[in-house]
This record gives structure tokens, sequence and C-alpha cells, in this order.
């Protein structure tokens, strides 16, 4: 079973043509203590299950785009870009 992604503008395409961006969340406020940036920037939640992460189609649009994937079995469950949903 190959890992497959959708691309929303170039369809669906071997996982291989992709860079993943990490998990999303909340960005700081610009007043943010350090603290604060240092959580957003390195800290991640890893949890098993369907999580919001950002990828990147460096083989193709080169766009960046968020899906939902399950962490256990990789079935991404949607792709969308960011400001939809």
């Amino acid at each position: 079973m190959s890992f497959l992604i959708r691309c929303p503008n170039c369809g669906e395409r071997s996982v291989t043509e992709f860079r993943f961006g990490g998990e999303t969340h909340p960005r700081p406020g610009q007043d943010a203590p350090l603290r604060d940036w240092t959580d957003y920037l390195y800290a991640r939640k890893n949890e098993a299950g369907p999580q919001r992460e950002w990828w990147y189609h460096r083989l193709g649009c080169r766009k960046w785009f968020l899906a939902i994937r399950d962490t256990t079995t990789n079935e991404v469950r949607e792709t969308f870009w960011f400001g939809e949903k």
C-alpha cells in the first residue's frame, strides 16, 4: 500500500513529492513572551490519531496546504488551502 496525498491543486500524488511541514497550532501574539515563541517553534503534541498538518508540494505546484492525517494509519482524510476551514 502506498502513501498518497491529494494536493488541492494537482490531485493525488505519492508522498515522495511532498515535504512535511509539521502539525498546526496557534501562533503567539507579537508581544508574547519568549517561552510562548519557543513552544510554538519547537514543542509538538505528536498525538496518535487525526491531526491537522502543513504539507508542501515540492515536486508539483510548490504550494503549501493543510491536511487532516491520521498518524496511526497515514490515511489522509482531507486536504485544503489555508483559510478554507
